[in-house]
């Protein structure tokens, strides 16, 4: 049995999917991308700031499903630019104080509304 977790703490959906699906004792977050949950518009601003945006949004769906950082098992970070790579780690690992999740880093060509990275989660009840 599946249950859809929604929340108006983090962006909407931009296509069709879920902002996170919970199953098998597993809370699924879509990708985030760093968009502002109130106006649904890319935030300005350098890397590290777009990143936390990014990490917030997949916080606040994580709340809503009653389960918190502390409870993510894996992530993928997909890149438009590996340049990127050491301020995205920073920001990242700063969600991640100890006992880090497994995580794969990936280049991509593009994302949607052009944005500089997306992150999904998937965390444990």
């Amino acid at each position: 049995m599946k249950k859809i977790i929604t929340t108006s703490e983090a962006p909407k959906a931009i296509g069709p999917y879920s902002q996170a699906v919970e199953a098998n004792g597993f809370v699924f977050v879509s990708g985030q991308i760093p968009l502002d949950p109130k106006t649904g518009v890319p935030v300005a601003g350098d890397i590290r700031e777009q990143t936390k945006r990014v990490m917030e949004n997949g916080k606040a769906i994580l709340a809503a499903a009653g389960c918190g950082m502390d409870r993510v098992v894996k992530a993928t970070i997909y890149l438009r630019d590996m340049n990127d790579f050491t301020a995205v780690n920073e920001i990242y690992g700063s969600y991640f104080p100890s006992e880090p999740p497994a995580r794969a880093t990936v280049a991509v060509a593009r994302l949607p509304k052009d944005a500089a990275l997306e992150i999904d989660l998937i965390a444990a009840r």
